[in-house]
């Protein structure tokens, strides 16, 4: 490499650059296929259900008593909201099964609707 002299009694080196020879990539060798997802079987996700929203001022929250009632931006029969680590992925139905409430998942979120959510 050679020296040439730049503006202002400065020197700057010529950087020779080569293409780079990149080897064909080969098809897997079949060590991931069936890979088992057993590793994430243990991750701890929240699970949400969002009967709807309400927006409320401090005020109006500190003077909630026993037997409040709080509007919220869905009506009664409206699918619910099933959230995971906060993303929705699912609607479904209010159920109560042996006295206790819980969810019946009618629509699955599709991947587009996941995308759009994105935005």
């Amino acid at each position: 490499m050679s020296e040439r002299k730049g503006g202002k009694g400065r020197t700057q080196e010529q950087v020779v650059v080569e293409k780079a020879e990149l080897e064909e990539l080969a098809p897997a060798s079949g060590r991931g296929e069936g890979v088992s997802l057993d590793l994430l079987l243990d991750v701890p996700l929240q699970v949400t259900v969002e009967l709807g929203r309400a927006r409320r001022l401090v005020r109006d929250i500190l003077s909630l008593g026993a037997g409040s009632i709080i509007e919220l931006d869905k009506l009664a029969g409206e699918p619910v909201d099933v959230l995971v680590n906060g993303k929705l992925v699912a609607r479904g139905e209010v159920v109560v099964v042996d006295e206790n409430f819980g969810v019946r998942v009618t629509d699955v979120v599709s991947a587009a609707e996941r995308v759009s959510a994105l935005k």
